[in-house]
């Protein structure tokens, strides 16, 4: 996990360090977690290692920084992997390269960089060509988040079927309390400020919501938010916020909105239910197979229809009150992370076939 930027990674952060905590508990595999010294402390439960001098940012000059300083430190960090019978990299690059006699398991979030090109800078696709396509094309063994993301890797990508696993995300039930009580008057978005995240459209359907309920404010947290230009007076920016808060935003929150236009997977309306919080969500991508029937479904490129829907979904609050607890307590990271331990065991194999 030399890539690992705290705190600024969204889902796929939650979903390291969740991943981290099931392999603590495991009894069918002995994991070691590798991480930049300005992360240490980041796995949970299984042993770390931290390689000094790394550290990394979200451009493309401190990616390429991080790149340098992991070629200087390559052979040291093989070495100390060298009784590994698999590296795994949860954050998709392959930094180092592991050995041949090792087994190599590549996760790959989605291929958004081929689905919306334009999103992207010439520096940011070309680097993912490398390091995200050219990786998955030599991993033994390819883990994704969704069978919509696997989908578009098998039409997009040269890769055997059978290589690539789906690992669906998960939450965990107990870390959230759900409330049936009042609900204040906020919509709660949890996203970074990226393009994709639609936050635009959003807005010019929170002005639809509040023609019929006035008092409705509109809750943003996350990364980024700064790109996001002056906002209304009803906007509450509140940026990067710890766990417990965000939390506490869920619990109270009339509806969670997530008019997102591509997710790999999108953890956000999981643990929204988890909390009892009516859920309105895009109808793209892997979002209608994360959220089942358990969310109002909307069209993400139409405002009226992302109002129609968070419209709705208040008024559906008590029935999406109960489907969301069922369809959360079904979302496991125990089924997460025996998909990834079936992965481990097979790329132990190839490549033992290998040497």
């Amino acid at each position: 996990m030399l890539t690992l930027v705290r705190g600024g990674m969204g889902g796929s952060e939650t979903y390291a360090l969740e991943l981290t905590r099931q392999l603590a508990g495991s009894e069918r595999v002995r994991a070691r977690a590798y991480v930049p010294d300005s992360a240490a402390g980041f796995s949970r439960g299984v042993p770390e290692i931290a390689i000094s001098g790394l550290g990394g940012g979200h451009s493309t000059l401190s990616r390429v920084r991080l790149l340098a300083s992991v070629a200087a430190k390559s052979r040291s960090i093989r070495s100390q992997m060298s009784a590994c019978d698999v590296v795994h990299f949860p954050f998709t690059v392959p930094l180092p390269r592991p050995r041949a006699a090792a087994g190599f398991v590549q996760t790959l979030l989605d291929v958004q960089h081929l689905d919306l090109p334009g999103l992207f800078s010439r520096a940011e696709l070309r680097y993912r060509r490398l390091f995200y396509e050219g990786a998955a094309a030599r991993a033994d063994i390819v883990l994704t988040i969704s069978e919509f993301a696997r989908g578009r890797m098998l039409d997009l990508l040269d890769l055997d079927p059978e290589r690539v696993r789906v690992a669906p995300l998960g939450v965990d039930v107990s870390a959230f309390a759900p409330h049936d009580g009042p609900r204040e008057n906020f919509v709660l978005y949890p996203a970074r400020g990226w393009g994709h995240k639609n936050h635009a459209r959003l807005l010019e359907a929170m002005k639809l919501v509040r023609a019929e309920r006035p008092g409705m404010r509109l809750v943003l947290t996350g990364g980024a938010l700064e790109s996001l230009g002056d906002l209304p007076e009803w906007v509450d920016r509140l940026g990067i916020v710890p766990g417990d808060e965000l939390h506490r935003l869920y619990r109270n929150a009339a509806v969670l909105a997530f008019p997102s236009l591509y997710e790999g997977f999108g953890l956000p309306p999981i643990e929204a239910m988890a909390s009892g919080c009516p859920v309105a969500a895009s109808n793209a991508t892997s979002i209608p197979e994360v959220c089942g029937d358990a969310a109002v479904l909307f069209d993400p490129k139409d405002p009226q229809a992302i109002a129609t829907g968070i419209l709705e979904a208040l008024g559906r609050a008590p029935e999406l009150y109960g489907k969301g607890l069922a369809r959360a307590a079904r979302m496991t990271w125990e089924r997460c992370r025996d998909v990834h331990i079936s992965a481990y065991e097979d790329a132990a194999a190839l490549a033992r076939a290998r040497v």
